[in-house]
């Protein structure tokens, strides 16, 4: 009977954190960050890596691991680099907030109420909120495809900056060029602007 009491203990426990954690991540994730960059591939990695990083810790957590290990596994999490290309500061930086609540909610300790844990919750999403739309974070991108190919070049980048923000009407701050394709005499590139 103790046995089973003990069980639906875990399960609720378990139950409750995941719906802090899940409610979290998904303001963070679908609110916050879809809104601001229009990505869904980060949005995705950062909802699923939230997820099953929360159920690994949760499950080591209550296997009676040490919590070293589990923090172990949250490092390598952390350092996964997509080889692909280079994932920018900014998305890097949400991926670590994903990564950091589900091991928050997680690991937090059994004397920690979890009024107290929906509260750091409720902490850190208005963190990244305001952070993220106040006058700290004014600044927005779009990639473009761009034809006038000679403007690319390092020494014509003042010129490549006004005849963009001519043609777009945008404040641009600056620029990265991305892929160039010489057969169509056309390059990406990833404007970066802010609100006038």
């Amino acid at each position: 009977m103790l046995g089973i009491q003990q069980s639906m203990v875990f399960q609720a426990e378990f139950l409750l954190r995941l719906i802090i954690n899940v409610l979290s991540i998904y303001f963070i994730a679908r609110k916050i960050y879809l809104f601001r960059s229009g990505n869904r591939d980060y949005m995705f990695t950062m909802f699923i890596f939230n997820v099953v990083i929360f159920i690994i810790c949760f499950v080591l957590n209550s296997a009676s691991l040490s919590v070293g290990f589990a923090f172990g596994i949250f490092a390598i999490f952390s350092i996964l680099r997509y080889r692909t290309y280079t994932v920018p500061i900014r998305d890097m930086t949400y991926m670590f907030v994903s990564i950091a609540l589900a091991v928050l909610n997680a690991l937090a300790a059994a004397n920690i109420a979890l009024v107290h844990l929906l509260f750091i919750n409720l902490f850190i999403v208005l963190l990244v909120y305001i952070t993220d739309r106040s006058w700290i974070s004014r600044e927005y991108k779009k990639i473009i495809r761009y034809e006038k190919i000679e403007l690319i070049k390092p020494e014509n980048r003042e010129g490549l900056i006004k005849d963009l923000t001519l043609r777009t009407g945008l404040h641009i701050i600056r620029v990265d060029i991305g892929k160039i394709d010489f057969l169509n005499d056309t390059a990406m590139i990833r404007i970066f602007f802010k609100d006038r």
